[in-house]
């Protein structure tokens, strides 16, 4: 059973974020059971990489003096698993709007769909989607988005060095990515669907590593909570 002092000293905690909390969510949960379990005043506790609300997996949350190593953790590779959708998309790329265009898909065979990722490996121009949290003149993206305001939006250098289709179930496409720091995948369903001359959107989003993490060694928020105070 960990103390206040193992907190404050600095732990990591392997998170398996649920659908639908925001890792700011699951980072201010953490800290106030910490601090109310343990009776500890103030404590720093932040994680390394966003993990967007629609998207599961894990978060690397580090506590007391291991937040000075977030920079470190925020680097290193990362590893994602979900679902392509092709043959329509979405103004975010995600299921967080709805469908706005329709495309053709008759032409997209198998092989095609196992070739294309090979197109993404290496180092990448990609352009973050304009529904993200990037800042722009002091405002995010978002904001410009659902204001419904044209934004200039520059491209930025990533990269993927694993991408691969897993299955196939009709315009249902699970992959497996391993990327660089800064990658959306959201952008890289959107352009996956342009290199099959199509369109496509995220439906599903699962990290599974930042480095040598893996959520497989990743507890729920409920359960790090319970185990607090389990003795």
């Amino acid at each position: 059973m960990k103390t206040a002092e193992d907190f404050l000293s600095g732990q990591v905690l392997l998170i398996d974020k649920p659908l639908h909390w925001t890792s700011f969510q699951a980072v201010n949960k953490l800290r106030w059971e910490i601090r109310h379990t343990f009776n500890i005043k103030k404590i720093k506790v932040g994680h390394a990489g966003t993990l967007d609300p629609l998207a599961t997996g894990l978060l690397v949350i580090c506590t007391g003096k291991m937040t000075k190593q977030i920079n470190t953790f925020q680097g290193q590779d990362k590893e994602y698993t979900g679902t392509f959708v092709i043959g329509s998309t979405t103004p975010s790329y995600d299921l967080e709007t709805d469908i706005d265009q329709i495309f053709p898909t008759d032409h997209i065979t198998a092989d095609l769909i196992h070739q294309t990722p090979e197109q993404f490996i290496g180092d990448i121009e990609q352009f973050p989607p304009v529904f993200s949290a990037i800042k722009k003149d002091g405002k995010r993206l978002y904001e410009f988005a659902r204001a419904g305001e044209d934004v200039e939006i520059k491209s930025r250098t990533v990269t993927i060095s694993e991408f691969e289709i897993t299955n196939i179930d009709g315009n249902n496409l699970d992959f497996r990515v391993v990327c660089s720091k800064g990658t959306y995948i959201r952008s890289l369903a959107h352009d996956f669907g342009k290199a099959l001359n199509s369109g496509a959107h995220l439906s599903v989003l699962r990290r599974t590593k930042i480095g040598d993490f893996n959520v497989e060694n990743a507890l729920t928020p409920e359960a790090f909570i319970k185990g607090l105070t389990t003795k």
